[in-house]
């Protein structure tokens, strides 16, 4: 389990007992101000633990949805627009209005570890919105695999989330001429 310097503080009382705990080996410094009582901790239960309120969203998304097999060289992480900046070279910080901020979020386990994450409904708009900032091939790659799975997409929810974004008009059309 993941502990945060407060939690961990709370567990052991003082910083003369963490330190008792991290020389025998009880817990786990895994990153700053992150501890663990497991020696290897995933990247990815690091990131949700150090940042809780952002969500998963484009190239890490879609390669946690199957959509892609193209391994994202950086987290994606959604934040609201006023919220601290990430400073973290393996992340890559997208800041999202909040009124759109929790539209299509979810929680899921993705390889073990539960995280917020958008929705593939809402995954398939933004797709749209970015197209211009994804190559060719992998833009092709991913509505291909959205062709694959149109049987099981919520058409309700996407006119719900496309009515939300000022190009709606577009972003429909594109949806029903390359997905449906």
């Amino acid at each position: 389990m993941l502990y945060t310097r407060n939690e961990i503080k709370t567990k052991y009382g003082n910083n003369y007992q963490i330190e008792i705990a991290l020389k025998k080996r009880d817990i786990y410094k895994v990153a700053k101000g992150l501890y663990s009582d497991k020696e290897f901790v995933s990247d990815l239960e690091i990131i949700s633990k150090k940042y809780p309120n952002a969500i998963f969203t484009l190239n890490s998304a879609f390669y946690s949805y199957d959509l892609t097999d193209v391994i994202p060289e950086k987290e994606y992480l959604a934040t609201k627009r006023n919220a601290l900046r990430i400073k973290d070279d393996n992340i890559n910080q997208v800041f999202v209005k909040d009124e759109l901020f929790e539209l299509g979020k979810i929680q899921i386990e993705v390889e073990n570890v539960l995280v917020n994450i958008y929705d593939k409904e809402r995954m398939l708009i933004e797709l749209i919105r970015n197209k211009k900032s994804f190559g060719y091939d992998y833009y092709k790659e991913i509505i291909s695999n959205y062709r694959k799975i149109s049987n099981d997409l919520n058409i309700r929810k996407i006119e719900e989330y496309i009515s939300v974004f000022p190009t709606e008009e577009h972003i429909f059309d594109v949806i029903r001429s390359e997905v449906f």
